[in-house]
Protein backbone atom coordinates (compact mmCIF):
# COMPACT_ATOMS: atom_id res chain seq x y z
CA UNK A 1 0.00 0.00 0.00
CA UNK A 2 1.54 3.64 -0.95
CA UNK A 3 3.04 5.23 2.15
CA UNK A 4 0.61 8.53 1.96
CA UNK A 5 -2.67 6.41 1.64
CA UNK A 6 -0.99 4.38 4.98
CA UNK A 7 -0.89 7.46 6.85
CA UNK A 8 -4.05 9.02 5.97
CA UNK A 9 -5.89 5.53 7.38
CA UNK A 10 -4.14 5.30 10.11
CA UNK A 11 -4.41 9.27 10.66
CA UNK A 12 -8.03 8.61 10.51
CA UNK A 13 -8.42 5.73 12.61
CA UNK A 14 -6.63 7.95 15.53
CA UNK A 15 -9.09 10.92 15.33
CA UNK A 16 -12.23 8.27 14.91
CA UNK A 17 -11.40 6.98 18.59
CA UNK A 18 -11.08 11.00 19.45
CA UNK A 19 -14.68 11.35 18.08
CA UNK A 20 -16.49 7.99 19.92
CA UNK A 21 -19.56 8.47 21.50
CA UNK A 22 -19.59 10.89 24.38
CA UNK A 23 -17.07 13.47 23.37
CA UNK A 24 -17.72 16.69 23.19
CA UNK A 25 -18.63 17.50 19.53
CA UNK A 26 -16.74 20.91 19.39
CA UNK A 27 -13.75 19.35 20.41
CA UNK A 28 -13.78 16.55 18.19
CA UNK A 29 -14.17 18.75 15.32
CA UNK A 30 -11.87 21.18 16.23
CA UNK A 31 -9.10 17.81 16.40
CA UNK A 32 -10.45 16.66 12.93
CA UNK A 33 -9.60 20.36 11.77
CA UNK A 34 -6.09 19.97 13.04
CA UNK A 35 -5.38 17.18 11.40
CA UNK A 36 -7.22 17.02 8.01
CA UNK A 37 -6.12 17.98 5.12
CA UNK A 38 -3.00 17.92 6.03
CA UNK A 39 0.13 18.94 4.89
CA UNK A 40 3.51 16.92 3.18
CA UNK A 41 3.50 14.36 5.85
CA UNK A 42 7.03 14.60 5.73
CA UNK A 43 7.67 13.27 8.75
CA UNK A 44 5.61 10.08 9.01
CA UNK A 45 6.58 9.71 5.32
CA UNK A 46 10.30 9.77 6.88
CA UNK A 47 9.37 7.02 9.36
CA UNK A 48 7.83 4.62 6.88
CA UNK A 49 10.79 4.77 4.32
CA UNK A 50 13.12 3.78 7.04
CA UNK A 51 10.82 0.90 8.12
CA UNK A 52 10.57 -0.28 4.88
CA UNK A 53 14.17 0.08 4.52
CA UNK A 54 14.78 -2.23 7.49
CA UNK A 55 11.80 -4.64 6.57
CA UNK A 56 8.43 -3.50 7.78
CA UNK A 57 7.58 -6.94 9.19
CA UNK A 58 5.15 -4.94 11.30
CA UNK A 59 3.15 -2.63 9.20
CA UNK A 60 0.62 -2.26 11.60
CA UNK A 61 3.10 -0.69 14.18
CA UNK A 62 5.14 1.41 11.57
CA UNK A 63 1.60 3.04 10.56
CA UNK A 64 1.00 3.64 14.31
CA UNK A 65 4.23 4.82 14.88
CA UNK A 66 3.85 6.95 11.96
CA UNK A 67 0.49 8.51 12.51
CA UNK A 68 1.84 8.88 16.29
CA UNK A 69 4.58 11.41 15.16
CA UNK A 70 1.80 13.46 12.62
CA UNK A 71 -0.76 13.86 15.61
CA UNK A 72 2.37 15.69 17.81
CA UNK A 73 3.75 17.48 14.44
CA UNK A 74 -0.22 18.57 14.43
CA UNK A 75 -0.58 19.61 17.95
CA UNK A 76 2.46 21.64 17.90
CA UNK A 77 1.06 23.68 14.86
CA UNK A 78 -2.03 23.69 16.62
CA UNK A 79 -0.44 25.65 19.82
CA UNK A 80 2.61 27.46 17.95
CA UNK A 81 -0.18 29.42 16.09
CA UNK A 82 -1.96 30.65 19.72
CA UNK A 83 -1.84 34.27 20.47
CA UNK A 84 0.96 34.06 23.33
CA UNK A 85 2.98 32.33 20.78
CA UNK A 86 3.00 33.44 16.78
CA UNK A 87 -0.73 34.47 16.75
CA UNK A 88 -1.11 33.06 12.87
CA UNK A 89 -4.34 34.08 11.86
CA UNK A 90 -3.79 31.16 8.98
CA UNK A 91 -2.30 27.76 8.28
CA UNK A 92 -2.78 25.59 5.56
CA UNK A 93 -4.44 28.43 3.78
CA UNK A 94 -7.44 28.79 6.01
CA UNK A 95 -7.97 29.97 9.73
CA UNK A 96 -5.77 29.06 12.40
CA UNK A 97 -7.84 26.29 14.86
CA UNK A 98 -7.89 29.23 17.79
CA UNK A 99 -9.61 31.41 14.95
CA UNK A 100 -12.00 29.13 14.04
CA UNK A 101 -13.09 26.91 17.30
CA UNK A 102 -11.54 29.80 19.45
CA UNK A 103 -8.27 30.08 21.81
CA UNK A 104 -9.99 27.42 24.59
CA UNK A 105 -10.47 24.88 22.23
CA UNK A 106 -7.38 25.55 20.52
CA UNK A 107 -5.31 24.41 23.77
CA UNK A 108 -8.15 21.61 24.09
CA UNK A 109 -7.26 20.16 21.08
CA UNK A 110 -3.69 20.43 21.14
CA UNK A 111 -3.66 18.79 24.24
CA UNK A 112 -5.72 15.98 23.32
CA UNK A 113 -3.55 15.70 19.64
CA UNK A 114 -0.54 14.50 22.01
CA UNK A 115 -2.49 12.55 24.06
CA UNK A 116 -3.86 10.70 21.21
CA UNK A 117 -0.14 9.97 19.69
CA UNK A 118 0.58 7.40 22.84
CA UNK A 119 -2.96 6.08 23.02
CA UNK A 120 -2.13 5.21 19.32
CA UNK A 121 0.75 3.96 19.88
CA UNK A 122 -0.08 1.90 22.76
CA UNK A 123 -3.17 0.43 20.72
CA UNK A 124 -1.01 -0.98 17.97
CA UNK A 125 1.86 -2.21 20.73
CA UNK A 126 0.49 -5.58 20.94
CA UNK A 127 1.54 -7.27 18.03
CA UNK A 128 4.81 -6.73 18.90
CA UNK A 129 5.03 -5.54 22.54
CA UNK A 130 9.19 -5.84 23.07
CA UNK A 131 9.18 -2.45 20.95
CA UNK A 132 6.88 -0.60 22.71
CA UNK A 133 8.98 0.32 25.20
CA UNK A 134 11.73 2.40 23.03
CA UNK A 135 8.91 3.93 20.44
CA UNK A 136 7.10 5.47 23.48
CA UNK A 137 10.25 6.81 24.36
CA UNK A 138 11.59 8.30 21.29
CA UNK A 139 8.33 9.65 21.31
CA UNK A 140 8.19 11.38 25.04
CA UNK A 141 11.81 12.64 24.03
CA UNK A 142 11.01 14.24 21.15
CA UNK A 143 7.67 16.19 22.72
CA UNK A 144 9.04 16.60 26.01
CA UNK A 145 12.07 18.15 28.20
CA UNK A 146 15.33 18.77 28.04
CA UNK A 147 15.32 18.91 24.19
CA UNK A 148 12.04 17.98 22.58
CA UNK A 149 9.56 20.21 20.68
CA UNK A 150 8.19 22.10 24.07
CA UNK A 151 11.98 22.94 24.98
CA UNK A 152 12.17 24.38 21.26
CA UNK A 153 8.83 26.58 22.04
CA UNK A 154 10.19 26.99 25.60
CA UNK A 155 13.60 28.18 23.86
CA UNK A 156 11.56 31.32 22.97
CA UNK A 157 11.46 32.87 25.62
CA UNK A 158 14.71 32.41 26.61
CA UNK A 159 16.92 35.72 26.76
CA UNK A 160 19.81 33.95 24.45
CA UNK A 161 19.84 30.76 22.69
CA UNK A 162 21.90 29.35 20.08
CA UNK A 163 20.23 29.04 16.73
CA UNK A 164 21.40 25.91 16.40
CA UNK A 165 20.09 24.67 19.95
CA UNK A 166 16.81 26.42 19.01
CA UNK A 167 16.51 24.33 15.83
CA UNK A 168 17.58 20.80 17.03
CA UNK A 169 14.66 21.19 19.96
CA UNK A 170 11.92 22.81 17.89
CA UNK A 171 12.50 20.77 14.53
CA UNK A 172 15.02 18.36 14.96
CA UNK A 173 13.41 16.16 17.55
CA UNK A 174 10.63 15.28 16.01
CA UNK A 175 12.67 14.13 12.83
CA UNK A 176 15.29 12.10 14.63
CA UNK A 177 12.34 10.73 15.89
CA UNK A 178 10.92 9.79 13.09
CA UNK A 179 13.78 8.01 11.36
CA UNK A 180 14.70 6.20 14.73
CA UNK A 181 10.96 5.50 15.09
CA UNK A 182 10.74 3.65 11.83
CA UNK A 183 13.72 1.28 12.41
CA UNK A 184 12.60 0.71 16.22
CA UNK A 185 9.21 -0.56 14.67
CA UNK A 186 10.60 -2.77 12.13
CA UNK A 187 12.74 -4.57 14.88
CA UNK A 188 16.10 -2.82 13.25
CA UNK A 189 19.11 -1.28 14.89
CA UNK A 190 18.08 2.67 15.31
CA UNK A 191 21.66 3.50 15.76
CA UNK A 192 22.57 4.12 12.02
CA UNK A 193 19.04 6.01 11.13
CA UNK A 194 19.41 8.71 13.92
CA UNK A 195 21.92 11.19 11.36
CA UNK A 196 19.50 11.13 9.18
CA UNK A 197 16.90 12.83 11.04
CA UNK A 198 19.65 14.78 12.77
CA UNK A 199 20.72 16.46 9.39
CA UNK A 200 16.95 15.98 7.85
CA UNK A 201 15.71 18.36 10.53
CA UNK A 202 17.77 20.82 10.84
CA UNK A 203 17.69 21.36 7.40
CA UNK A 204 14.12 21.54 7.45
CA UNK A 205 14.05 24.56 9.92
CA UNK A 206 16.50 26.40 7.93
CA UNK A 207 14.67 26.29 5.05
CA UNK A 208 11.40 27.48 7.37
CA UNK A 209 13.60 29.93 8.47
CA UNK A 210 14.02 31.09 4.85
CA UNK A 211 10.88 31.05 3.39
CA UNK A 212 9.55 33.12 6.51
CA UNK A 213 12.03 36.07 5.58
CA UNK A 214 11.56 35.81 1.89
CA UNK A 215 8.49 33.74 0.98
CA UNK A 216 4.91 34.89 0.31
CA UNK A 217 2.04 34.29 2.31
CA UNK A 218 -0.41 32.72 -0.17
CA UNK A 219 2.54 30.31 -0.63
CA UNK A 220 3.06 29.01 2.43
CA UNK A 221 -0.22 29.32 3.51
CA UNK A 222 0.43 31.24 6.75
CA UNK A 223 1.72 34.31 7.72
CA UNK A 224 5.39 35.31 7.07
CA UNK A 225 7.93 37.72 8.99
CA UNK A 226 6.93 36.34 12.10
CA UNK A 227 10.90 35.62 13.32
CA UNK A 228 11.70 39.11 12.48
CA UNK A 229 8.49 40.92 14.04
CA UNK A 230 8.72 38.49 17.25
CA UNK A 231 12.78 38.41 17.26
CA UNK A 232 12.57 34.74 16.85
CA UNK A 233 16.52 33.31 16.20
CA UNK A 234 17.08 32.30 12.72
CA UNK A 235 19.18 31.38 10.28
CA UNK A 236 18.68 34.15 8.03
CA UNK A 237 18.88 36.94 10.59
CA UNK A 238 22.47 35.49 11.67
CA UNK A 239 23.77 34.52 8.18
CA UNK A 240 21.66 36.32 5.47
CA UNK A 241 19.83 34.79 2.45
CA UNK A 242 22.84 33.85 0.54
CA UNK A 243 24.70 32.32 3.88
CA UNK A 244 20.84 30.83 4.74
CA UNK A 245 20.79 28.70 0.96
CA UNK A 246 24.25 27.89 1.39
CA UNK A 247 23.90 26.23 4.88
CA UNK A 248 20.77 24.50 3.47
CA UNK A 249 22.51 23.24 0.99
CA UNK A 250 25.16 21.42 3.51
CA UNK A 251 22.63 19.57 5.26
CA UNK A 252 20.48 18.73 2.50
CA UNK A 253 23.99 16.90 1.23
CA UNK A 254 24.50 15.55 5.11
CA UNK A 255 21.08 13.80 5.20
CA UNK A 256 21.54 12.27 1.61
CA UNK A 257 25.04 11.18 2.78
CA UNK A 258 23.83 10.07 6.21
CA UNK A 259 21.30 7.57 4.42
CA UNK A 260 22.74 3.82 5.78
CA UNK A 261 23.34 1.34 2.76
CA UNK A 262 19.87 -0.62 2.78
CA UNK A 263 17.85 -1.97 0.07
CA UNK A 264 15.96 1.14 -0.11
CA UNK A 265 18.89 3.81 0.17
CA UNK A 266 17.82 4.88 -3.42
CA UNK A 267 14.11 5.93 -2.51
CA UNK A 268 15.19 7.52 1.17
CA UNK A 269 18.19 9.78 -1.30
CA UNK A 270 15.01 10.95 -3.80
CA UNK A 271 12.55 11.39 -0.80
CA UNK A 272 15.31 13.59 1.08
CA UNK A 273 16.20 15.99 -2.70
CA UNK A 274 12.35 15.86 -3.60
CA UNK A 275 11.56 17.21 0.09
CA UNK A 276 14.68 19.95 -0.49
CA UNK A 277 13.11 21.21 -3.56
CA UNK A 278 9.83 21.57 -2.12
CA UNK A 279 11.46 23.59 0.58
CA UNK A 280 13.11 26.04 -1.30
CA UNK A 281 11.05 29.78 -1.71
CA UNK A 282 9.45 29.66 -5.28
CA UNK A 283 10.87 33.33 -5.36
CA UNK A 284 15.06 32.03 -5.15
CA UNK A 285 14.04 28.96 -6.97
CA UNK A 286 12.73 31.12 -9.98
CA UNK A 287 16.16 33.34 -9.81
CA UNK A 288 18.13 30.25 -9.48
CA UNK A 289 16.16 28.59 -12.37
CA UNK A 290 17.23 31.88 -14.28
Amino acid sequence: MEALVRIEQALDMAVSHAEAAGAPPQLAEAIRYSVFPGGARIRPRLCLAVASACGDDEPDLSSAAAASLELIHCASLVHDDLPCFDDAETRRGRPSVHRAFGEPLAVLAGDGLIVLAFETLARAGACAPSRLASLVLTLGRAVGMPAGIVAGQGWESEPRVSVSDYHRAKTGALFTAATVSGAVAAGADPGPWRALGERLGEAYQVADDLRDAVAAEEELGKPVGCDARLGRPSTVRELGVHGTVERLSGLVAGAVAAVPDCQGSDQLKALVMSEAKRLVPKKLADRAAA
